[in-house]
């Protein structure tokens, strides 16, 4: 029995491993790069794209048959400025990282968490350089103090969407439509559309299916995530359509990325040749971009500068 409830384990820990390294290579494209995927070692190239100040990191992973489960991954990072006690700090900081969210996918939060790490670096060494090379008086140095910091007053994406939220009808969410991607005849295509209740998902989704083309896909795959503040919960669901097992991928990366109070859906027109792994890989692009369009995560420059349907029909998955 033990052996049993064992290899189930293994089993949802390699899913998930899948799925995250999947979501990572969408998210970072060419700096995702995989070394041996049958000893699942992957690595990422690190930079905070400071032309002034450019300091890089490579972190190199190895995935444990346990992640993320039990184990944590085991990484190493290289970089020829990192040493003593700044190494030592990184590395703490990537540990409380993975104790606070033990059992959970960590690698995006690792990379971003190093990302940070970098850019602080990189203007601590500013602010010295600066010290040592200004001539300004004392008076200018009150004056300097005094001039507020506007950047903080900027609204997030979240929250500019949150007060736009309140002229919009609950239920007729306005619906966007991103470019499509078409590899071997078959086209993918994004759509997206901000949800504050369930009640706004269902309407979204019958607004789409009243679009003879969007109905007509062969797979319409969708997933949305919506946070309750006062319960510090969110509700998230996801949908196949009968693309077996894409839905909840396209899940993860919202997931992943941290995107609230939204609907995706991606829509697939079958093109009679079968793509394999690939499908989930243009899906999840296809989600990404939309996201990124609407202001819902930073593109990937940006990040390396600074989450039941109407159709129950089953379908064969291609």
């Amino acid at each position: 029995m033990a052996d049993t409830i064992s290899a189930e384990n293994e089993g949802d820990d390699l899913q998930s491993q899948m799925e995250e390294v999947e979501a990572l290579s969408s998210i970072y494209g060419d700096e995702w790069c995989v070394i041996d995927e049958a000893s699942r070692i992957f690595c990422i190239k690190i930079s905070n794209d400071m032309e002034e100040t450019k300091l890089t990191a490579c972190l190199q992973i190895i995935l444990p048959p346990d992640y993320p489960s039990v184990a944590p991954p085991i990484y190493q990072i290289n970089a020829a400025w990192l040493r003593g006690s700044e190494r030592v700090r990184l590395a703490n900081s990537l540990e409380d990282l993975y104790v606070e969210h033990a059992g959970e996918s960590i690698l995006y939060m690792w990379v971003e968490k190093i990302r940070e790490f970098l850019l602080e670096k990189a203007q601590d060494s500013e602010t010295v350089e600066r010290s040592k090379t200004a001539n300004v008086t004392a008076e200018e140095d009150v004056d300097d103090q005094d001039v507020p910091d506007f950047t903080r007053l900027t609204l997030s994406a979240e929250e500019a969407q949150r007060f736009l939220e309140h002229t919009i009808d609950e239920e007729a969410p306005p619906i966007k439509h991103g470019g499509c991607i078409t590899d071997r005849r078959s086209t993918f295509q994004p759509h997206l559309a901000p949800v504050l209740t369930p009640r706004q998902v269902k309407a979204a989704l019958e607004r789409l299916y009243d679009n003879k083309k969007i109905a007509s896909a062969t797979h319409n795959i969708y997933a949305y995530r919506i946070y309750y503040e006062e319960k510090n919960s969110f509700l998230q669901d996801c949908e196949d359509d009968g693309e077996t097992a894409a839905g909840g991928r396209l899940l993860h990366l919202l997931q992943i990325l941290d995107v609230r109070n939204v609907l995706v859906v991606v829509s697939r027109w079958y093109g009679g040749i079968l793509l394999g792994p690939d499908r989930f890989k243009h899906i999840n692009n296809c989600a990404r971009s939309i996201l990124v369009q609407e202001g819902y995560t930073a593109s990937s420059d940006d990040a390396k500068s600074a989450g039941k349907g109407k159709r129950p029909k089953s379908k064969k998955t291609k």
